[in-house]
């Protein structure tokens, strides 16, 4: 017969974390900054808005841990002309891989929202006329 470790609590009954949606959203928009190259001079940084679904503890495999899914909505400001479609992608995959890594959160759904287009010649144009 085993000895029982006296004060050890089973895993079951341990209770849990919980992560608040706006340390989320920071990790996300965070991310979003770390996966553009370079941001518009005069653009806002990147926003993000998240909505946490709590996993039922009942609903994870046995031995897994449940974890909390997080849908994101991330707002940002980018260069014109560029590849957009790229640059989205990219934040796509740095949000839901770092959300991932840092609060342990699945991540279905990334969305991306390009709030404003920064052209390099409207910026060229106006610093000419300025004197």
């Amino acid at each position: 017969m085993a000895a029982e470790v006296v004060g050890q609590v089973p895993p079951g009954e341990r209770g849990a974390t919980r992560i608040a949606d706006r340390v989320v959203a920071k990790i996300a928009a965070r991310a979003a900054r770390e996966a553009l190259p370079v941001l518009p001079a005069e653009a806002a940084e990147p926003h993000a808005t998240v909505s946490v679904r709590p996993q039922a503890l009942g609903s994870a495999r046995a031995g897994e841990t449940p974890s909390d899914s997080v849908r994101v909505r991330v707002s940002l400001e980018l260069d014109y002309p560029s590849d957009i479609g790229r640059q989205c992608g990219a934040v796509r995959r740095q949000v839901a891989e770092r959300v991932k890594a840092l609060a342990g959160m699945e991540v279905p759904e990334v969305a991306v929202q390009v709030e404003r287009l920064h052209s390099a010649q409207a910026r060229a144009a106006a610093q000419g006329r300025t004197r």
